[in-house]
């Protein structure tokens, strides 16, 4: 077990994806700053329930580990972040400190290595190519892998406007040919509802 200050957002941070954040809340300030200083990650996780201010957020379980890779503070108070996602990981226990913020005992998850994208998801990958053209290199993290089926899947369902429930879907599913199947179907019902 791992213990890891969790960051509850109504977005979700997929494994090698890229997430800016302003973070200006004392208890995300104090958590960011004590990550920069020991170069370790904080936990990002979708709100099941409550608000990303305030008092603290219910996770969900599941969630992905975020290393500081840029900072700034462009104005007092108020400091911009990027993160690259690690590896996800379970929740097992979480306890809220008097500041609000959440501090989970995690178990990280096995590492997703690259699967060759199958050729019935072939659409899936000309989509995220032409989208990674049109939106250009700010809008993920270098290499491009078009070829490996898990980065595909991630990269899809964190640049295309899905629901956030549906890319926690495609997050906790476990094998790449799961996540391409929700995302197709997705993108199918999308299609369908289009016309």
């Amino acid at each position: 077990m791992t213990e890891l200050a969790l960051f509850p957002l109504h977005t979700v941070l997929f494994p090698e994806g890229r997430l800016g954040l302003r973070v200006f809340e004392k208890r995300y300030m104090d958590m960011v700053s004590a990550c920069m200083k020991t170069a370790e990650p904080f936990g990002v996780c979708l709100i099941r329930s409550g608000k990303e201010v305030g008092q603290a957020a219910e996770p969900h379980a599941i969630g992905t580990a975020g290393h500081i890779i840029e900072w700034d503070m462009t104005q007092a108070g108020i400091l911009q972040i990027s993160v690259r996602g690690g590896r996800r990981f379970r929740v097992q226990r979480a306890l809220t400190r008097p500041d609000q913020l959440i501090m989970g005992e995690v178990e990280f998850l096995p590492e997703e290595r690259a699967e060759a994208l199958p050729a019935t998801h072939g659409d899936l990958r000309d989509l995220l190519a032409k989208i990674l053209e049109q939106s250009g290199e700010q809008s993920y993290l270098p290499p491009v892998k078009l070829d490996d089926a898990t980065w595909v899947a991630y990269r899809l369902a964190e640049l295309l406007p899905l629901p956030s429930a549906l890319k926690q879907q495609v997050l906790e599913q476990s094998g790449a040919a799961s996540k391409l199947d929700l995302l197709a179907a997705a993108i199918a019902a999308a299609r369908e509802d289009a016309v």
